[in-house]
């Protein structure tokens, strides 16, 4: 006898539908027709189910009971127990701003509210972000300042594949997102022009009519010159920028600068195909420009993010049918898991935690004074890297994240995080992180609770329980508000002013709809009834018995005088040049296969048996130089750290640049490389490029670096 469940995938913002099946002998994964993959899946949604009952499962929370012991098994009372004694011993010591929380972007909405929540309200901290700060912040706050609004793609998913012109900035989807690739196959078997913006050849861009190839960290200039060459040949819709924008001519000045050939210089991009891209965007009927984490990840990423919105505002995109501007999410919940409180500086509806009136509003909904919120923290990398310094955290609560692994300059974070007073990890496996933590408390699965996520349309989705935890796992809502009930309890008394945490997901979520109520991402109308209904609802949604969004800015911009804002933005050199002693740039990204910190997928066989190890992509005549053959292990240094791995040539990456995937740890850790320059805005780590030396691991006399 088999038992079905309609639920989605647990890995990117697609939220790909499918259906699983418990039987006698396993978890079987199908196909399920959903409007954002239509029955498709990639290998890792093929395999999700491999996890549930995988051998490195924990099943029991573990401390250690020294510093440098082992971990070793315990009972729950005992792992709370020590939980709730650290805190108070640090906050009692240092102040509740000793104690921290990082979350993550693939926690359902509920579990994101609820960590917000009790970040704020039990340990009653300023100090808490979430790896969504490493993902989309820079297109978040680009949005918000040029359409008053923050979401992933203000239009469906389905409109890909009508548009005559597509431009993907630093966005690999063929690896990342496969089942988005049928959008794209559709837009070009109709005719349409597909053009990427990639420093290397990667499987999306083999599909494109026109190939952008900058230097890593010159997408901003790239993105001024087509407005530029816009401008000059008379693409620009005049009459949206003067009935629906605001500041033009500013950016008009500033795009003057930008001519083809000093485009050229700075990027490395032909005039050719300079004039060619902005020709096919600015002669469509419907085009649509799209931004990923190769445009965003950069210490100026904002900036980068809104010159291709300038664009899109001067074609007259953004509203009109079948065209706009759009950013592809990342993570599962990387959406939902900043609308509601993850972000040091939001609450819940993506209210920002200084507004008297959202503090009022929200602080009404939770049942405490106002006043007695924290105010804003510092970002997702300056938390981390302030951990356990002086004035810094003393103690850090993680949450469905591998900092170890993803953090920028990888190894001063596992520092920092070896150096606390406490660390406690809630995850399902013994992650990098948990490995060095001093509680790790077992969590539940995705496939184990109920609860709801938003995709990368800001479609808000139903997760549904194929069954319950195993015994001794707890769901995370149910730690949480353990956690908040024995912290609540001083003395024998209870109830100091605080709500109550409930466990339920539906509770959360109903709780959550009243908090977020009026803000910018309104779920108010939103229910789980609705969501089985209509497969999914998108928010804002105010309104039980109105209908949800899945088009803004039709009528007008959410900003105070309904128009959209045009930001001039220069071109600045990226933060680490190449220099003699580094002389070549690394980016780092993605493999099909992989998934994040590497964590889940790479304890899944399938997926290892095709991506076992980290690897060092570099153009033949760079290895060339270096005396390097295909398979040979190298090392790769700047100024933060080194990682070895084996080297893979190939001829579609520029010359002058190296590509390595972030999801191995150890050794190969790419990581421990990465910078950890920030935007100033975003407070984005500049992830995508950097200064390296690049050498054989084991290098005989005569042989180069480079």
């Amino acid at each position: 006898m088999s038992q079905d469940v309609v639920t989605h995938c647990p890995y990117c913002a697609l939220q790909c539908g499918m259906t699983l099946r418990r039987t006698a002998e396993r978890v079987e994964v199908l196909p399920r027709q959903f409007p954002t993959n239509r029955g498709g899946l990639c290998q890792k949604g093929w395999t999700a189910a491999e996890l549930l009952d995988h051998p490195d499962r924990l099943t029991t929370p573990l401390l250690r009971d020294r510093p440098g012991g082992q971990l070793r098994p315990a009972s729950w009372p005992e792992a709370l127990d020590r939980v709730v004694a650290g805190i108070r011993r640090i906050q009692s010591a240092y102040g509740r701003d000793a104690v921290a929380v990082f979350g993550g972007g693939g926690l359902t909405n509920e579990k994101a509210y609820a960590l917000g929540k009790f970040a704020r309200v039990a340990l009653g901290t300023r100090n808490i972000d979430y790896n969504g700060r490493f993902c989309m912040s820079s297109a978040a706050a680009a949005g918000m300042r040029a359409f008053g609004v923050d979401r992933g793609l203000p239009f469906p998913l389905a409109d890909l594949s009508t548009a005559d012109t597509l431009l993907l900035v630093g966005a690999n989807v063929a690896e990342t997102m496969p089942p988005l690739v049928r959008y794209l196959v559709e837009q070009r078997q109709r005719g349409g022009t597909l053009i990427v913006i990639d420093p290397r050849v990667t499987a999306t861009a083999r599909q494109a009519t026109l190939h952008l190839q900058p230097t890593p960290g010159t997408d901003l200039a790239v993105a001024n010159a087509l407005l530029h060459i816009a401008l000059a040949e008379g693409l620009v819709d005049k009459d949206y920028v003067a009935a629906r924008t605001t500041g033009f001519d500013q950016v008009r000045r500033v795009t003057a600068g930008y001519w083809p050939a000093r485009a050229e210089r700075l990027s490395g991009v032909p005039v050719a195909d300079l004039e060619a891209a902005a020709r096919a965007l600015g002669t469509a009927e419907r085009a649509i420009i799209l931004t990923a984490r190769g445009a965003e990840q950069h210490a100026k990423g904002v900036d980068t993010v809104t010159a291709f919105v300038n664009l899109a505002l001067a074609l007259g995109l953004p509203g009109r049918p079948g065209s706009g501007y759009g950013c592809l999410t990342g993570q599962g919940n990387g959406q939902g898991g900043r609308e509601h409180g993850q972000k040091a500086d939001q609450l819940p509806g993506y209210r920002r935690i200084d507004d008297p009136a959202a503090r009022a509003h929200v602080a009404g909904v939770w049942g405490v004074d106002p006043d007695a919120l924290p105010g804003p923290g510092v970002s997702a990398y300056e938390l981390l890297s302030a951990l356990g310094t002086d004035g810094g955290p003393k103690g850090l609560l993680v949450f469905g994240s591998n900092p170890v692994v993803s953090a920028p300059r990888a190894g001063r974070i596992e520092g920092r995080l070896r150096d606390l007073d406490l660390l406690v990890v809630a995850d399902f496996v013994r992650s990098e992180t948990a490995e060095i933590a001093d509680v790790v408390l077992p969590t539940a699965q995705w496939a184990e609770e109920d609860g709801t996520m938003t995709n990368l349309e800001g479609r808000v989705l139903r997760r549904r329980a194929l069954g319950p935890p195993p015994p001794g796992v707890r769901t995370d809502l149910a730690l949480l508000a353990d956690l908040a009930d024995r912290l609540d309890h001083v003395d024998g008394s209870a109830g100091q002013g605080r709500s109550r945490f409930p466990a339920a997901p539906e509770q959360v979520f109903a709780e959550l709809r009243r908090a977020s109520a009026g803000g910018a991402a309104d779920y108010a109308g939103i229910t789980w009834e609705r969501i089985d209904a209509e497969d999914g609802v998108f928010w804002p949604c105010p309104d039980e018995d109105g209908p949800g969004m899945p088009r803004l800015f039709a009528d007008g911009f959410p900003t105070p005088d309904g128009r959209a804002r045009f930001v001039p933005v220069e071109h600045r050199p990226v933060a680490e040049e190449v220099c003699p002693d580094y002389p070549v740039y690394l980016t780092t990204g993605r493999v099909l296969t992989q998934y994040q910190s590497g964590a889940q997928t790479r304890r899944v066989e399938a997926l290892r048996r095709v991506a076992p190890n980290a690897f060092l992509e570099l153009h033949p005549d760079l290895a060339a130089r270096l005396g390097v053959a295909d398979g040979d292990e190298v090392r790769v240094t700047s100024r933060r750290g080194e990682m070895r791995a084996p080297a893979r040539l190939t001829p579609t990456i520029r010359p002058d640049t190296v590509f390595a995937p972030f999801h191995w740890a150890g050794a190969a850790r790419i990581n421990s490389v990465t910078s950890d320059a920030l935007d100033p805005v975003s407070r984005m780590p500049e992830f995508k490029v950097c200064a390296v030396r690049v050498e054989k691991a084991v290098a005989s006399a005569g042989e180069g670096t480079a």
